[in-house]
C-alpha cells in the first residue's frame, strides 16, 4: 500500500512543553502489579465504553525529570489533585484505538496503524503545552497492556477491544500556564459493534446545524483535545430530541460540510442522476487545510485506498472501474447538497471513525427540510459498503496488509 496522500494538517504554532530532553518515555523500564482480584470477561450485552479490562497503563512525566517508570496496574481512579488543569482548563488529550482479534482463527491480537494515532496525539500535546514522547516506545507499552488483557478481546464479528490513550495536566496548582506535571495513561473496553443491525447497517440522520459550531480556522479542530467535545455534547441532544441521529456541523457563511457528530464525512457525487456503466463519482470530504477538520485514521485510510485503486496499485472489488472515480478534498456546501439531491446525482454519503468505521446516511435535515440520501437494502451505499469490508479486513488480519497492521 502506497504512503497515504492526504493533506498534512497545519503544524502548531508553538510547542510549549516540546520533546523532553530529560528522561524520554522507556518501555523497557515497564512494571507489572497484577490485578489478583479481576473478574471473568464478559461479553454479553456490550455497550460502547461501559465495561473495561482489568489494567490500565499509566505514566508520569515532570519538566524537571521527563518520564517516570511505565506502570501497568490493576483498573482504579487515579489520584489527581483538585486543583489539576485537566479540571479546570481541559488540559488534555487522548486517542482512539482498537485491538483486534486475528479472523484467521491464530489468536493474535493485531493493532492497525497505531503510529498514525501516535503521531496525532504528539500533535495534539503539543498544541496543548503538554509533554511530546517517543510514540514507538508507547505502542510497545500499549502492545505490552493489550497482551495482558488479551483474554478480554472479543471473538465476536465485528467486535474489538477499544483502547483509550490519554495524557492530562496534573500539577496541584489552578494557575494557568503550560502544566509541570501530567500523566499519560491508556484504559481498554471490549465493545461490539457500533452502528451494526443484523448482517448491514442501520443509517443514521443527520440535522444540519449553523447556530453552533465544533471548529473553525486556527482553532483546534484538528487536535484531539478534551476541549473540542464537551461543547458537541448537547447540540448532540437536540438533535435526538428532534428524531436525527447526529448533528452535521457546518461552518461559515457558504455552510460548508465540515464533520457530523464526532466523525468525519464523505459525500459521493455522481455525474447522472442514476448508476450505471458510464456514470462518474467523485468522492469528496473536506480538506485539512486550514485546521477546522480532524485528521482521522480512517479517513486516511479511506482515501489512501482509493487512491491506491485510482492508481492500479491494489485491486478492489465492487467499485465502479478507476477511471470513472475523482477523489477529492475539497469544500462542500448546503447549497451543492441540495442542488445535487434535486437533480438525484447524491450517490450515498456516509461518515468514518474508529468506534464506527463507516456509517451510512439517509436522510439531512436542514431548516425544516429532510434531504433524502440513498441506500440500498442492507442500510449501506457501494462505497461505504467496500471501504467498511476494505478496512476491517486490514483491521482484523483477513487482507494482508503488514505496513499498516501489526500483531502485538
Amino acid at each position: 500500500m502506497p504512503a497515504p496522500t492526504t493533506t498534512a494538517v497545519p503544524a502548531p504554532a508553538t510547542a510549549s512543553a516540546g520533546p523532553s530532553t530529560m528522561a524520554p518515555l522507556n518501555a523497557d523500564l515497564l512494571q507489572v502489579t497484577l490485578n489478583e482480584s479481576a473478574a471473568a470477561p464478559d461479553f454479553d450485552n456490550l455497550v460502547f465504553g461501559q465495561k473495561f479490562s482489568p489494567h490500565m497503563l499509566i505514566v508520569d512525566w515532570n519538566n524537571k525529570t521527563g518520564w517516570g517508570v511505565p506502570h501497568i496496574k490493576p483498573y482504579g481512579p487515579l489520584s489527581l489533585s483538585p486543583a489539576a488543569p485537566a479540571l479546570h482548563y481541559a488540559s488534555g488529550l487522548f486517542e482512539g484505538m482498537k485491538a483486534y482479534r486475528s479472523a484467521d482463527g491464530s489468536g493474535k491480537i493485531r493493532l492497525f496503524r497505531a503510529d498514525k494515532n501516535m503521531e496525532r496525539m504528539n500533535r495534539s500535546a503539543a498544541r496543548a503545552g503538554l509533554p511530546t514522547f517517543d510514540g514507538d516506545e508507547f505502542i510497545k507499552l500499549i502492545k505490552a497492556l493489550v497482551r495482558l488483557d488479551r483474554d478480554y478481546v472479543p471473538h465476536g464479528e465485528g467486535q474489538t477491544l477499544y483502547l483509550r490513550p490519554t495524557l492530562i495536566g496534573t500539577p496541584d496548582t489552578l494557575g494557568m500556564g503550560v502544566p509541570t506535571e501530567a500523566q499519560l495513561f491508556c484504559i481498554c473496553s471490549p465493545v461490539g459493534n457500533y452502528y451494526s443491525s443484523g448482517s448491514g447497517s442501520k443509517p443514521v440522520s443527520l440535522l444540519a446545524r449553523t447556530d453552533v459550531v465544533r471548529a473553525w480556522p486556527g482553532g483546534t479542530g484538528c487536535y484531539k483535545l478534551a476541549a473540542n467535545y464537551a461543547g458537541a455534547t448537547q447540540p448532540a441532544m437536540e438533535a435526538l430530541k428532534e428524531g436525527y441521529h447526529q448533528v452535521l456541523w457546518l461552518f461559515g457563511p457558504d455552510r460548508q460540510l465540515t464533520e457530523v457528530g464526532a466523525m468525519n464525512l464523505f459525500v459521493v457525487f455522481r455525474d447522472q442522476s442514476a448508476d450505471g456503466e458510464t456514470t462518474n463519482y467523485e468522492i469528496a470530504t473536506a480538506a485539512l487545510d486550514d485546521g477546522t477538520i480532524l485528521p482521522g485514521v480512517t479517513r486516511d485510510t479511506i482515501l489512501s485506498l482509493l487512491r491506491a485503486y485510482q492508481q492500479g496499485q491494489v485491486a478492489i472489488d465492487g467499485l465502479p472501474k478507476p477511471e470513472r472515480i475523482t477523489v477529492a478534498e475539497r469544500k462542500v456546501t448546503m447549497d451543492e447538497i441540495m442542488d445535487k439531491a434535486e437533480k438525484n446525482q447524491i450517490a450515498e454519503v456516509f461518515g468514518s471513525g474508529t468506534a464506527a468505521v463507516v456509517c451510512s446516511v439517509d436522510k439531512i435535515g436542514y431548516e425544516g427540510v429532510d434531504i433524502s440520501i440513498p441506500i440500498q437494502a442492507d442500510g449501506m451505499g457501494v462505497f461505504m459498503r467496500t471501504m467498511l469490508r476494505e478496512v476491517t479486513g486490514r483491521q482484523w488480519g483477513a487482507i494482508a496488509s503488514p505496513e499498516w497492521s501489526t500483531v502485538c
